[in-house]
């Protein structure tokens, strides 16, 4: 294997198309602007092969670049078979419902084991827990929310987070501000929340609040319009992102704009456009998503280095460890233990025993 080309880290995460990486993969890859990749159920094939096709990724540059995914469980879990098939993290709200020391605990043991199996695999970063409340609106949010209540909520995306990080992975809470008010799917169109702030500062704020107590290390905001405190998407507003999250929450983490090939996204112009419009928001890394001729066009006209504080922060949160084989995660007792806690919560499993 050649050794890794040393080129820092830039400030744009992009995917790729296959399981295996392509001569035109590997050139986005090696590019001075990608830090990073994120990865799809399209890029899964087998254990064995997500291990490969990181190792290869991680062993490109150096420093490695950023391995993410959506993985969630229940309607957004992209790899399935050969990792347990987690439910959506409403089981837990539902568990909260029952026996909240009991809920918390499921939402630690569930968060450790869905790490832990990414880290085997050589993945880096989940995109979760989604902070964003029920209220009864959103399709798109649904289950996907743990709960309609904001205590329940902060108090499970909490404890997934602690485990989270026992388990090698670094959490990102989304969709900031909230995305569960607004039935509009951001992913189809623009959605927009008429709601006052301080309706959103007593509800749907609180999570984000305790979490970044709590040392959240990342954010990811969302592609919604809040007509009460700015006129563009949350992911592109400085009111948002540099006033309220960064001096009003005092959040110090990297912030993650959502995908900007997004429907939401759009109104903002060109790619070259949201990106920069994303950066001078306040976001730190932008995501580019199932659009490789949008990355070669970004890659064109994009003139942006990561500041130094923004490194800082990807650092923090890219303190990768050795990624550890299956068998040994299947002899670790902490993941067993995991495995049989969270068994009950209504779960099928792929090839992974649960005890």
């Amino acid at each position: 294997m050649s050794q890794p080309k040393a080129i820092a880290l830039g400030p744009v995460i992009i995917d790729i198309a296959g399981t295996e990486l392509t001569d035109e993969d590997r050139r986005r890859l090696l590019n001075p602007l990608t830090g990073g990749m994120i990865l799809f159920t399209r890029n899964y094939r087998s254990p064995e092969q997500l291990a490969g096709l990181t190792a290869e990724i991680h062993g490109l540059r150096e420093p490695a670049l950023l391995i993410s995914v959506d993985h969630e469980g229940g309607r957004v879990q992209r790899f399935r078979s050969g990792f347990t098939v987690l439910p959506p993290m409403r089981a837990l709200g539902d568990a909260w419902d029952r026996n909240r020391q009991q809920a918390r605990h499921l939402a630690l043991e569930l968060g450790f084991v869905l790490a832990a199996e990414l880290r085997a695999h050589g993945v880096d970063l989940s995109f979760t827990p989604v902070l964003d409340i029920d209220h009864g609106n959103s399709s798109i949010i649904g289950d996907r929310s743990f709960h309609r209540d904001t205590q329940a909520v902060a108090e499970l995306a909490s404890a997934l987070m602690k485990g989270l990080r026992q388990g090698g992975v670094s959490a990102v809470g989304k969709h900031f501000p909230g995305h569960g008010h607004v039935r509009a799917d951001s992913h189809l169109e623009l959605p927009v929340d008429e709601r006052p702030y301080s309706e959103l500062e007593a509800a749907d704020l609180v999570p984000f609040a305790r979490l970044i107590r709590d040392g959240l290390p990342a954010v990811m905001p969302a592609h919604v319009i809040y007509t009460s405190v700015d006129t563009q998407p949350a992911g592109f507003s400085s009111i948002w992102l540099k006033r309220i999250l960064r001096e009003e929450l005092r959040f110090d983490g990297l912030i993650f704009s959502d995908d900007l090939s997004m429907e939401g996204a759009r109104a903002t112009g060109g790619i070259t456009k949201r990106a920069q419009a994303a950066f001078d928001a306040g976001c730190d890394m932008v995501l580019v998503c199932n659009d490789s001729a949008a990355v070669d066009e970004l890659y064109a006209h994009l003139e942006w280095k990561m500041p130094a504080v923004s490194l800082v922060r990807l650092a923090r949160l890219h303190g990768r460890p050795a990624a550890e084989s299956m068998v040994k995660l299947r002899e670790d007792a902490r993941y067993a233990a995991g495995l049989r806690a969270i068994a009950g919560l209504g779960k099928s499993s792929g090839d992974l025993p649960l005890a």
